[in-house]
């Protein structure tokens, strides 16, 4: 790879770390809502022992756990790009060198 193409592409996977960063600052809010809700329905479950409240407590749980789910895959996208970034920024070096 050129010292060009190294450039475009470390360029490139700056903005989609800076966008993903980003998401998982969003997807954090979210998931501590989540959690939170899942949290506060779990025990209107326990208290009242009723299908109503323990459906609602499924219900809170479940949206809890895909967006732990959600923010799992970003985190680990990061991981990936950040890990990219490293190679290409070794291979610059190289190329510079």
């Amino acid at each position: 790879m050129t010292r060009a193409m190294l450039e475009k592409r470390l360029i490139e996977i700056g903005a989609q770390l800076r966008d993903l960063r980003n998401e998982l600052a969003v997807v954090d809010e979210q998931f501590a809502h989540f959690a939170d809700e899942a949290d506060d329905a779990r025990l209107r479950s326990l208290v009242s022992e009723t299908p109503l409240a323990e459906r609602e407590h499924r219900v809170a749980a479940r949206h809890a756990n895909a967006m732990g789910r959600h923010r799992d895959e970003v985190v680990t996208d990061i991981g990936r790009l950040e890990q990219q970034q490293d190679e290409l920024l070794d291979r610059l070096n190289d190329v510079i060198s």
